[in-house]
């Protein structure tokens, strides 16, 4: 017969091996654990890191003086801020994203997966 080519041994072990790779490809891509939100902050050299499930008030120093950042009810919030627009202030609690003072240098960020991760914020509506 022609035009027809026999399967080889290596071919049927490089087509295994590319199949592993391709699943393997895909559960890393779209399988991962469930990872628990974390709130992080930083300011004036120093970082913190929180679970977002915590419940704390912590006073972040800056070169103004110190901002007062909230967790609590799985929300974030700058409580006050020795700042003159006080926008950190004004932006309320938030499930995630970020949230920056930027005259006194603090800045904090949710990260990681929770549960409204796929639902709309505020903005949007």
């Amino acid at each position: 017969m022609q035009g027809k080519l026999p399967v080889t041994i290596p071919d049927i072990l490089i087509m295994i091996v590319s199949l592993g790779l391709t699943l393997l490809s895909f559960f890393a891509a779209y399988i991962q654990p469930n990872k628990t939100a974390r709130v992080s902050i930083e300011g004036l050299n120093q970082k913190w890191i929180f679970p977002l499930d915590a419940e704390e008030t912590v006073m972040v120093p800056g070169p103004l003086g110190e901002t007062v950042i909230r967790i609590r009810e799985k929300e974030v919030w700058v409580e006050s801020s020795p700042c003159a627009n006080q926008t950190c202030v004004a932006m309320g609690r938030v499930k995630r994203g970020w949230v920056a003072c930027l005259p006194n240098n603090v800045f904090f960020m949710v990260e990681g997966s929770n549960e409204s991760a796929n639902n709309p914020d505020r903005i949007s509506w």
